[in-house]
């Protein structure tokens, strides 16, 4: 009896190290696809966040706007001083939720001046808030905003806020295909609009 024991232990022992070799096998396999997966749902995650933000920011500019007295609105006044206020909240919404990382740190602070103007409609661009050096705020401003477009008209502000989110998935792709370099990035934008009060 005991003889038809020693072989039938070896070829258990046999399967059971094939199924611990196989189970390593599908691990390595499988492990590289759930941190991409991983990384995939924490980036996605952090750009809607962001964008939820900037949406944030564009709205509290869009309120603070709306309130503005709208005698200094001239299309030859490249910098109105009712539009600073709503340049300053948007820049300090987005400074306090951490979406510009170097606020109020060298060149990243609110713009004296317009870069821009057309009729009623001012744009702002702020550089200098991130670690890249293409990177930009843009706040466009329009005091004449027709918000609807149909009868009866009333007069709005468009307060547009546009930023750039860098995705971290490359760090993820370069683990499945070493070498590879995918380096996006989507600019959000976002815009809300208000009757003006005054």
């Amino acid at each position: 009896m005991s003889r038809s024991r020693i072989p039938y232990c070896r070829r258990s022992a046999s399967v059971l190290r094939e199924e611990q070799g196989s189970a390593l096998v599908e691990f390595a396999i499988t492990l590289p696809l759930l941190v991409v997966f991983i990384v995939g749902i924490y980036d996605f995650s952090g750009a809607f966040n962001t964008k939820q933000k900037i949406e944030h920011a564009a709205q509290l500019g869009a309120i603070v706007a709306g309130a503005q007295p709208t005698n200094d609105l001239d299309p030859l006044n490249a910098n109105p001083d009712s539009l600073q206020p709503v340049v300053t909240v948007i820049f300090n919404s987005l400074a306090a939720d951490g979406v510009l990382p170097l606020a109020n740190q060298g060149t990243c602070k609110t713009p004296v001046a317009a870069t821009s103007n057309a009729l009623l409609t001012w744009n702002y661009q702020i550089s200098g808030c991130s670690s890249v050096a293409t990177d930009h705020l843009s706040i466009v401003i329009n005091r004449g905003a027709v918000p609807g477009g149909g009868p009866p008209v009333a007069v709005g502000t468009s307060v547009q806020v546009s930023y750039p989110y860098h995705w971290r998935f490359n760090s993820a792709i370069q683990l499945l295909f070493p070498g590879a370099s995918y380096a996006a990035v989507t600019t959000l934008t976002e815009i809300a609009t208000v009757h003006n009060q005054t």
